[in-house]
């Protein structure tokens, strides 16, 4: 019963950050094809995007991500900054009241880390930053980077740009063999370092993140996590049965609660069900 009082109390501070729109958005059978990716549904179905933010809210996320991961100029063209602004709306209108994070992805492939131009993507960062500052957004997310140089540049540029609060999350990538949990937890601290209040991992798979979260802990401020469904072995999610995947994320996500995180939620893979489950869980 103690375990149970103490984990509680914890659950009273948790954040619940939304989970992943590109791979919902497959799984509704929505078209997702690159270069744009889940960012070509703004405008040819934003009224999924619009369902999936809001059923995202019901599920018990407080914190949204806007669908900007592929609105840079480099990947839609000349009217990036119209779509960026566009997803932050729809954000606006499927969420409500609750908060809005600006999403600023890495330049290159958010698993090449040696295609990161490091620290000179500073200015490709500023200018998403702006736009989202002028959208309107409540913090700005800088995620799935898998070199920290980069995800340094992001959260400087964020924080220049005006953001009132900038989160940093650094990714080991789909096998955890990008970063160590020593490298990213190094990481993160420069980003805490530079102005990030939270620090994440994400895009991890789930059974593999809480040796990240061990090495993140110990940053000295807020962190949390959010991680990938993992493969169809793992039963967590993809290809498996959606229910008990949910739970297994879920029972997962428990674990680094109990190392500290304060802030979880989903990454590629999972879906309104998942984040569902970690919050009847927690809150349960």
């Amino acid at each position: 019963m103690r375990h149970v009082s103490a984990l509680c109390s914890l659950c009273a501070l948790i954040t619940f950050l939304d989970g992943p729109m590109g791979t919902e958005l497959a799984a509704r059978g929505v078209a997702t094809p690159l270069p744009t990716w889940s960012a070509g549904a703004i405008e040819s179905e934003p009224d999924a995007v619009v369902a999936i933010h809001r059923d995202y809210a019901a599920a018990g996320a407080t914190v949204h991500t806007t669908n900007t991961f592929r609105t840079r100029q480099s990947d839609v063209g000349e009217r990036w900054r119209e779509l960026t602004l566009a997803a932050v709306a729809l954000a606006r209108e499927g969420v409500g009241p609750h908060r809005v994070a600006g999403s600023i992805a890495p330049v290159a492939d958010c698993y090449r880390p040696d295609l990161s131009p490091g620290e000179g993507a500073f200015d490709a960062h500023l200018q998403m930053a702006r736009a989202l500052v002028d959208g309107g957004v409540d913090l700005v997310l800088c995620e799935t980077f898998p070199e920290p140089a980069e995800a340094l540049a992001a959260v400087r540029a964020a924080l220049d740009a005006g953001a009132m609060e900038v989160w940093g999350s650094l990714t080991a990538g789909p096998d955890a063999d990008l970063l160590s949990p020593i490298e990213l937890a190094r990481g993160a601290e420069r980003l805490a370092d530079a102005g990030a209040s939270t620090v994440l991992a994400n895009c991890i798979p789930a059974p593999r993140m809480r040796d990240y979260l061990r090495e993140l802990s110990i940053v000295g401020v807020p962190f949390g996590a959010y991680g990938n469904a993992g493969s169809a072995d793992d039963r967590i999610g993809w290809s498996s049965d959606a229910g008990f995947g949910a739970e297994r994320y879920a029972a997962l996500a428990e674990g680094w609660v109990e190392l500290g995180a304060s802030v979880v939620g989903g990454c590629c893979g999972t879906g309104p069900a998942h984040l569902a489950a970690l919050v009847t869980r927690l809150r349960g």
